[in-house]
């Protein structure tokens, strides 16, 4: 173009290829068919006017925004952070933007991401990450009529990429039973932690599952809860470890923060892990092989990864998305091993 005339549009491009705007949209962002002789009009065109393609032009002649919209709970605790950095890396390599909404506790503030943001029509599709949604919040997102995908618990009409955690449970524990151990004791979450899709109830359901399989009733005196914080299952598992006659040779803890709180409980207390005391969890934390933590290992960022693929192939039309269990495996370090036997 001369110097001093205005920028072309997408308009123009048209005028020029004599084609419609959906066309040229079409032939520019390479979504959708278009003849090859259509084609050379447009990209002759455009090269003649010095057009350069607008995200938000391609996004009004095809109905796309190109930005996908990500829910979760708090964007500071390391779990869904590693979601999103697999969600947000995949995004990117397939030219898409990231709009987050973290939603609080607080209710008007998730009014607001259900009935402003997201009806603003400014997303393609939307992820959800570990939320439990009322029925009201439910209903306005399918109301959006976008592909939707959940990570971590299930979410009615929401195809959801999901832990199986009695499972998990079940394997940590086999895993302590298998070493000789069967004074096991448990450490899962309080009744605060319960909201989020039940899971402190699942693993114990897992644990126990595990114990009666093998012949051992559970022991209520061998469990105890903590908010899956680090300090706080230190503080209950010096309450499991404190008395030495009806002490516990392992440990289950629901997370891999409390399995480190409860190595560091044994520390206090002098005893040695695996020594005195194994210890397993779940997750596979960024600490556990800092800490040589025996865990079971959901690999979140490839979870986020995973979540885009289903989500990317539903825009695109080639399928449907599907819920479907996501992978673990048992991951032995060195804070588990075989239970001495007995002295003579």
């Amino acid at each position: 173009m001369k110097r001093g005339s205005t920028v072309a549009g997408i308009k123009d491009v048209a005028e020029r290829a004599g084609v419609s705007i959906a066309t040229v949209s079409r032939a520019l962002s390479g979504r959708g068919n278009v003849s090859a002789s259509s084609l050379q009009l447009v990209r002759q065109a455009a090269d003649e006017l010095g057009y350069v393609v607008s995200s938000s032009a391609s996004g009004l002649a095809s109905g796309r925004t190109r930005n996908i919209g990500v829910l979760l709970p708090s964007i500071s605790h390391w779990f869904y952070a590693l979601v999103l950095e697999g969600i947000s890396a995949a995004l990117l390599r397939a030219g898409y933007d990231t709009t987050l909404y973290q939603l609080s506790k607080d209710r008007a503030e998730r009014e607001t991401v259900f009935s402003d943001f997201l009806l603003r029509q400014r997303v393609d599709a939307v992820i959800t990450i570990s939320v439990e949604l009322t029925t009201e919040e439910l209903a306005a997102l399918h109301a959006l009529d976008k592909p939707l995908v959940g990570v971590g618990g299930p979410l009615p009409g929401v195809p959801t990429l999901y832990l199986d955690d009695e499972q998990v449970a079940q394997l940590a524990t086999e895993h302590l039973l298998d070493l000789g151990h069967s004074r096991i004791a448990h450490l899962g979450g309080s009744r605060e932690t319960e909201a989020d899709f039940s899971l402190p109830t699942h693993r114990r359901t897992g644990y126990e599952r595990a114990l009666r399989q093998a012949g051992l009733e559970p022991d209520a005196t061998l469990y105890r809860t903590a908010d899956f914080s680090i300090d706080g299952a230190r503080q209950a598992a010096r309450q499991l470890l404190g008395t030495p006659g009806h002490r516990p040779t392992a440990i289950f803890a629901a997370s891999d923060e409390m399995a480190i709180g409860a190595i560091l409980a044994a520390g206090e207390l002098g005893l040695q892990v695996p020594g005195d005391l194994s210890v397993v969890g779940i997750d596979d934390h960024p600490l556990a092989e800092v800490f040589n933590l025996t865990t079971v290992r959901q690999q979140p960022r490839e979870q986020g990864e995973q979540a885009v693929a289903m989500l990317l192939r539903t825009i695109d039309g080639r399928e449907e998305a599907t819920g479907h269990r996501i992978g673990h495996q048992l991951i032995v370090r060195g804070s588990t091993r075989r239970e001495a036997p007995p002295a003579s």
